[in-house]
């Protein structure tokens, strides 16, 4: 990291966040500064000669050209250690609850400078090293239980390697020295506080491939567009399709240890919603408070506009930061829309050469440079630790047009497409993911994951289940013309049972207490039945049975109200087979028994 130095600058004009200083002889791209007698906390976004082009993330109003500008040297960075859990923060790290306590207003105050971190606040830690023991960057010294849920791993800081010449347990603040190391040359002084850039990745002993899946609870994520453990997808949509709602859920119920979730400039009342929401509701693997293994950064529309486009990689950076102590960790970005507007607005003030509509020519790039921080790594240390960071943005494309650029370049980044349906919400259909355009490019290998747990069922019910909706799409248009009595029986038994998985399986209430989550073994005994019932029912069909009596077995009602089972009693789906066999067998004209192997 870069070592600090002072270089003093002042303002020669301002326009809007941006600033513009001379005299910066000597700063670097992407220095923090403070502007101005208030001390607004800014950053360099580019140099000519002595004069710099600073990005304001405070209100500029009320600077005055020469006014004094000091550059610290040292590039945007977030504070790391024991005390982010449970935290909700600002676009650059700034704690807002204690904001608020400090300026006594609900508001932020211009030029307000409070620490990240708590420095008065005792940890206790418990150390794993003696006297003697060789390190290298990443190795574990001493661990602290930061919350009931989280263990935090005290790491040996990027860059450091040697032999422990002091170590200590027991109650220390995050300034602290807790460690020695001596690399021969140095000896380097360790603290549970760690800084560390927001532009620049943490770094892994190894890269993985995503092969393990990141379960949700949703059955149309889970079933047909699943996200790996350290995979990346985009969720776009127009307003009021759910993007937030499920960008909520995926947070609640992902099967992630550690939950970092970002609002990029949502409207205020959504981010209110998920900091009153957060600490109300029950982990369900553990049933404490699902703030205890979460982070908040709240970014809202009403905030600097600026401040948005830092808001993601402090998210990122403090969700590689977990993901180095071995935590699988899932980030939530709402929305990656409003951050490039924040980009659009300073390229514009910049004078950049334009692209299209508008955007930077770089958007493209800077969307990759953020997915790409995503991943299922080999830590650095020696224990080999495995950790993940899945990323899921949410795209807000002006009046759900998916071919605008924001769209269109996570696209080519991402390896989940979870496309959201207008027409469908307008039926109240949510989550309201269009089966018909929606993918994921890691669907093959999580297929074979799930065959090798449900003994080679899965992946045949999972291509069954979607063949089904597309002929029914197809078949839908036929119904359009012609009217549904044009179809033979075996077009109406498939418009049925597609019936039956739009509205008995894809369809899922998320302010149900059952019907919020479904475990991956609920999910395939859904199917599984739906399916059979497929099977059975064209069977009996194709011996004579009315299309009537097959349609309305009083078994419908059981199929329909098995998202209600509990996860404690989803053994009684497997029984609804049975039943589906009887009652078809009573269909059956006589001497057209209906073979129920």
């Amino acid at each position: 990291m870069a070592t600090e130095k002072v270089i003093k600058g002042y303002i020669e004009r301002i326009s809007g966040p941006l600033v513009v200083a001379k005299g910066m002889l000597g700063a670097s791209m992407y220095d923090v500064v403070r502007i101005g007698e208030l001390g607004l906390v800014g950053e360099i976004i580019e140099l000519k000669e002595d004069a710099a082009s600073i990005q304001a993330y405070e209100e500029t109003s009320g600077l005055m050209p020469g006014e004094v500008v000091i550059s610290t040297g040292a590039p945007l960075s977030v504070e790391l250690g024991p005390g982010l859990i449970e935290h909700f923060y600002d676009g650059i790290q700034r704690p807002l609850n204690l904001i608020e306590e400090e300026a006594k207003s609900p508001f932020i105050s211009r030029g307000i400078n409070v620490p990240a971190i708590d420095r008065e606040k005792k940890w206790t830690l418990e150390s794993k090293v003696k006297p003697g023991d060789k390190v290298v960057p990443g190795d574990v010294i001493g661990t602290v239980q930061e919350t009931v849920l989280v263990q935090h791993l005290i790491m040996v800081p990027f860059g450091v390697q040697g032999t422990v010449k002091e170590i200590k347990s027991g109650d220390f603040t995050v300034e602290e020295t807790i460690a020695i190391v001596d690399d021969g040359k140095n000896k380097h002084d360790i603290r549970m506080l760690q800084k560390w850039p927001v532009r620049k990745a943490r770094p892994v002993a190894r890269r993985l491939p995503p092969v393990t899946p990141l379960t949700t609870g949703q059955r149309v994520v889970d079933a047909f567009f699943p996200i790996a453990m350290g995979g990346t997808a985009c969720v776009p949509g127009p307003f009021g399709s759910g993007k937030t709602v499920i960008q909520h859920q995926l947070a609640k119920w992902a099967q992630a240890e550690i939950v970092v979730y970002v609002g990029c400039g949502e409207r205020g009342n959504e981010m209110t919603d998920v900091l009153i929401e957060f600490p109300e509701l029950e982990d369900p693997r553990s049933g404490q408070p699902l703030m205890k293994r979460t982070v908040l950064i709240a970014n809202t529309s009403n905030m600097p506009v600026a401040a948005r486009e830092a808001s993601i990689y402090t998210a990122i950076t403090m969700a590689e930061y977990y993901r180095d102590m071995g935590y699988s960790v899932a980030l939530m970005a709402d929305s990656t829309s409003r951050w490039a507007e924040a980009l659009r607005e300073m390229s514009g003030r910049l004078e950049e050469m334009p692209g299209e509509e508008g955007y930077p020519a770089y958007l493209g790039t800077r969307l990759a440079s953020f997915y790409e921080r995503a991943g299922r790594s080999i830590c650095l240390g020696s224990e080999q630790r495995e950790g993940s960071v899945s990323a899921i943005g949410a795209v807000s494309p002006p009046g759900g047009d998916l071919s605008e650029p924001v769209t269109q370049n996570t696209l080519r980044v991402t390896k989940v497409f979870w496309g959201l349906d207008a027409n469908l919400a307008y039926q109240r259909h949510f989550p309201a993911i269009n089966w018909l355009n929606s993918y994921s490019l890691y669907t093959e290998k999580l297929d074979e994951y799930w065959d090798e747990k449900f003994d080679d069922e899965w992946s045949n019910l999972r291509i069954t289940a979607m063949t089904l909706l597309e002929e029914e799409d197809k078949l839908k248009e036929i119904v359009r013309l012609v009217g549904i009595d044009a179809l033979s029986k075996d077009e109406r038994m498939v418009m049925e049972t597609a019936k039956s998985l739009r509205e008995d399986f894809l369809h899922q209430n998320a302010f149900h207490e059952i019907d919020t989550y479904a475990s991956m073994e609920k999910q395939f005994k859904m199917l599984r039945i739906i399916i059979r019932f497929h099977e059975l029912g064209m069977d009996a069909l194709n011996r004579g049975a009315s299309m009537n009596e097959v349609f309305n077995l009083t078994v419908r009602e059981k199929i329909a109200r098995m998202r209600y089972s509990d996860e404690k009693d989803i053994d009684q789906i497997d029984l609804i087979e049975d039943e589906i066999k009887s009652e078809i067998g009573s269909t059956m004209p006589v001497g057209g028994d209906i073979d129920v192997a």
